[in-house]
Parts: structure tokens; C-alpha cells; sequence
């Protein structure tokens, strides 16, 4: 009697060899795979070494978790943590809801040429590195920049929304809002072509308006979408911006806007420290890594989404 096993056996070889030519085809992509991703982690083995380049990976000493210990006993560490979170979440939480929103607003405009001009501005941003954008951002939130002197014409005083630790975090995660919310609002417009239109026409023939209709159909209809993107972001949670925040803040808000990502730059390129920075890298990479495998599974279990 042929077991399970041995059918499944039978079908991958019967595959493999239908197929051949197609995993032939992915040989390259693995080879570059194992030279360019796999071969350079053996780089994080510094991180348990006084890691010195002229004694190179294997003439520096072994240290074991002496990086690590020293990480975790830094008094500046919980704080850079704590702002990773703290923006990462933000990011998070708000880009969410803009998208949710804007993208019930855009798909109430009937107007379909309209409809397509304003999701095209609205997308361009999001093409855009933060290269551009942040230099735009720096010139609009100086202190004598274009929103300043908008405030200024209302007869207030001028904000330093990038030198000062009370507004950096919150401008961070608004300018990373505006320019990100109009990719989130076409993957849950996308959604909403799948719902059925004949709950709307039942709905109209109760008598139900339009805001009812976006309440009780529209949005019960992208929950699952909603759902799938919010559990697939907690795989994001200490990436609060690496490119942003490095271009657009500075010593004096470095209380508020230091990231785990700039914290390693700054001691690892900047100050030489190898060791100290591969540790902190390699901290945030294990922790990501878990928190990626909990949102795959909350996504399965939540919205039956899995990727095998």
C-alpha cells in the first residue's frame, strides 16, 4: 500500500522533472542569492569579537556577549529604542488610517477621470526618495521656511519642527504619512472592486445613504485587507526610517529622533566602533525576524493569508 509520503515523493519528482528547465532557470538567481546575502552574514560573527581590521575576523579576540551586555547596560539605549518604537508604531498606526480613510473618500468621487488625476498625485510621492523629499521638507520646516511663514503671518512664532525634540517625532511621522499614504489607499481601493455591488443597490433600496453604505459594506468589506496589512507591518516594527530620519534630523534632536538605524551608522561608520554597532544590527535583526514570523502567523490564522 503506497503511503502519503511516498505520493508526495512521486508527484515532486514527476514536477522536477516536467519542470526542469524552470529550475535550471532559478540556478543564477541562487547563486547570487548564497554570494550577495548569505556569504556577507558571516560579517556579524564581529559582533562577539574586539573586532580590529588589521587583525581581520580571525586574528580579533572572542568576547562572547560582552557587546551585547554593554548594549543593553547603555543608558542611551532604552532611548533609542524607545524612539524606534515609538515612531515605527506611529508610522504604523496613522499611515493606516489615512489610507483606510482617504481610500473610502476617493472611491465615493463617481468622476473616474478625476478620480484617476487625484490617486496619481497622491501615489507620485511615494516613487520618490527621501533623498528629494527630505531636502523639500528641510527648506519648508525651517525657520524661515514657507509653513513658518504662514504661522508667522497669523502672528505666531516661528516652530523649529526639526530642532526641537517636542515636534521631531510627530513631524517624522506625518511627512512619512504624506508620502506613503497613497500606496496604502490603492492596495484597499484594489479591495473594494471585489466587493459585490448588489449589496450596495439592496442597501440604497433600504434607504441606506452613502455614509451608511461606506459603515456597513465598504469597510466590513476590506477588513480582511486591513487586517493582513496590519499584522504583515508588525514585521516592520523597528524600522522606523532609516533614510528619512538620517537626512532630516540633527545633534539637537538626537534625544527624540536617534533610531536603532542611526545609532548604528553613527557609532559603526562615524566612530569606528565595529563591534558595538554589529551588535545593536544584529539585536534588531533576531528581534524583526521574530516579529516577522508572529505577523505571518497572525495573518494566517486571521485573514488565511500564508506565502507556502
Amino acid at each position: 500500500m503506497v503511503n502519503k509520503q511516498s505520493v508526495h515523493r512521486i508527484k515532486t519528482k514527476w514536477n522536477m522533472k516536467q519542470n526542469w528547465p524552470l529550475y535550471i532557470m532559478l540556478i543564477p538567481a541562487g547563486i547570487l542569492l548564497l554570494i550577495f546575502s548569505y556569504y556577507p552574514m558571516y560579517g556579524v560573527s564581529i559582533a562577539f569579537q574586539d573586532y580590529q581590521p588589521v587583525n581581520g575576523f580571525f586574528g580579533s579576540p572572542f568576547v562572547g556577549l560582552k557587546w551585547f551586555k554593554y548594549v543593553f547596560e547603555m543608558p542611551d539605549f532604552k532611548e533609542i529604542l524607545s524612539n524606534t518604537l515609538i515612531m515605527a508604531i506611529g508610522k504604523i498606526l496613522i499611515g493606516t488610517l489615512f489610507s483606510i480613510v482617504f481610500a473610502l473618500l476617493l472611491n465615493e468621487i463617481k468622476n473616474r477621470r478625476y478620480k484617476k488625476t487625484v490617486q496619481t498625485i497622491v501615489y507620485l510621492p511615494y516613487f520618490l526618495s527621501w533623498v528629494i523629499i527630505g531636502g523639500i521638507f528641510v527648506d519648508l520646516l525651517s525657520a524661515d521656511g514657507l509653513i513658518n511663514q504662514v504661522i508667522n503671518l497669523f502672528g505666531h512664532e516661528s516652530i523649529m519642527f526639526l530642532g526641537d525634540n517636542r515636534y521631531f517625532r510627530g513631524t517624522m511621522i506625518l511627512t512619512d504619512v504624506w508620502k506613503s499614504f497613497g500606496y496604502g489607499a490603492i492596495i484597499y481601493l484594489a479591495a473594494m472592486t471585489g466587493i459585490d455591488p448588489q449589496l450596495y443597490e439592496s442597501a440604497r433600496m433600504d434607504g441606506a445613504n452613502r455614509l451608511k453604505q461606506a459603515l456597513h459594506i465598504t469597510l466590513p468589506g476590506i477588513l480582511p485587507t486591513i487586517i493582513l496589512l496590519a499584522t504583515l507591518s508588525i514585521g516592520n516594527i523597528l524600522n522606523a526610517g532609516f533614510d528619512q530620519i538620517l537626512i532630516m534630523y540633527n545633534e539637537v534632536v538626537y534625544e527624540t529622533g536617534d533610531i536603532i538605524d542611526t545609532f548604528v551608522y553613527r557609532v559603526g561608520l562615524e566612530s569606528a566602533q565595529f563591534s558595538l554597532s554589529t551588535a545593536v544590527g544584529l539585536f534588531k535583526s533576531v528581534v524583526s525576524f521574530i516579529m516577522i514570523g508572529i505577523s505571518y502567523t497572525l495573518a494566517y490564522k486571521f485573514a488565511d493569508y500564508r506565502i507556502f
